[in-house]
């Protein structure tokens, strides 16, 4: 015996309270990103759309019309969220399964039901007020469209031709809304090319989704087994011309009133950016067309080509 004391030391902590405090911690940490994740802020960007009706109508630099307008983008920005969150609630079982949407939070277990819920709740709610903090009217839109968005999930979706119908509504809706909140009147012309502009992607896209899953990579929808890829290539087709004929009737009409060809010009790169989209819906790579969009090069220049004519015609010479 040395007749050293030992001096007490810290009780070692057992492995399963380790565990405990480090599954914790994880859980502390990831909700927030993970909720975040989960309302798809790479898609927000199709809330843009509410820009088009002012725009188009020479209305952006209005009094109060851009504080508007980014209002409006924030209120549509959280109420597609809300829906987004509840989608994938309600898909996560069919989600597991898809080898790129097994990947969602909500379907990879990373964010619990409840918080799922109340996420779509207090985003649906919050989108809601400051719509109606703009107008009423806008408020209206967002419950239509909430409305919509939830219907699909519950049922459109698994009827052809009326879930395509249903996803292209919620993109009029939204043009609408910056219409209604910057009490802009919307032209037959600009109601025709969102529609059928609107149509156009929504059919590349289930195009690319029935490729998909003819070829075994991932789960086919209900609605997808009426489908045929040369229907869906018809409804694309048919949808393009409508667009592009709608678009040369509007551009054409504001050059006679104009004098000028601004507005013919923009014709140009509008049916060049059509026929890029319309190639690569052929090659089945428009599943996702945010992604696309924002990812393809030609598609990036032409349409920035588009938008200088365009605000050259509108605000500069118009």
């Amino acid at each position: 015996m040395s007749g050293v004391v030992p001096t007490p030391s810290e009780p070692a902590t057992p492995p399963s309270a380790a565990s405990a405090l480090s599954l914790g911690a994880r859980l502390r940490v990831r909700p927030l990103p993970a909720i975040v994740r989960a309302c798809r802020p790479r898609q927000w960007v199709k809330n843009v759309i509410v820009v088009a009706a002012p725009a188009a109508a020479g209305a952006l630099f209005w009094p109060e019309v851009p504080e508007r307008l980014i209002a409006t983008f924030l209120a549509f920005c959280a109420l597609s969220s809300s829906t987004y969150l509840l989608n994938d609630l309600h898909d996560r079982a069919e989600d597991r399964l898809h080898e790129r949407r097994r990947r969602r939070p909500i379907a990879a277990g990373e964010v619990s039901t409840r918080l799922a819920v109340v996420s779509a709740l207090l985003l649906a709610a919050g989108g809601l007020a400051l719509a109606a903090a703009v107008t009423p009217w806008l408020a209206a839109v967002g419950v239509g469209y909430l409305t919509l968005t939830g219907s699909y999930t519950l049922w459109w979706r698994q009827i052809a031709v009326a879930d395509i119908a249903a996803v292209a509504s919620g993109f009029i809706l939204r043009a609408l809304a910056g219409a209604v909140a910057t009490d802009v009147a919307v032209s037959r012309w600009f109601l025709a090319v969102t529609s059928f502009g609107a149509l156009f992607l929504v059919a590349g896209k289930r195009y690319a989704e029935l490729r998909a899953s003819s070829a075994g990579s991932a789960t086919k929808r209900a609605s997808l087994a009426e489908y045929s890829e040369r229907y869906l290539l018809f409804v694309v087709g048919l949808a393009a011309t409508v667009t592009t004929t709608a678009y040369c009737l509007w551009a054409f009409q504001r050059s006679h009133q104009a004098r000028l060809s601004w507005y013919e010009l923009t014709v140009i790169p509008f049916v060049l950016w059509l026929l890029r989209y319309a190639l690569l819906i052929d090659r089945g790579a428009a599943e996702t067309p945010d992604e696309l969009v924002l990812g393809d090069r030609f598609l990036l220049i032409v349409g920035a080509a588009w938008a200088a004519l365009f605000v050259a015609g509108v605000y500069v010479v118009g």
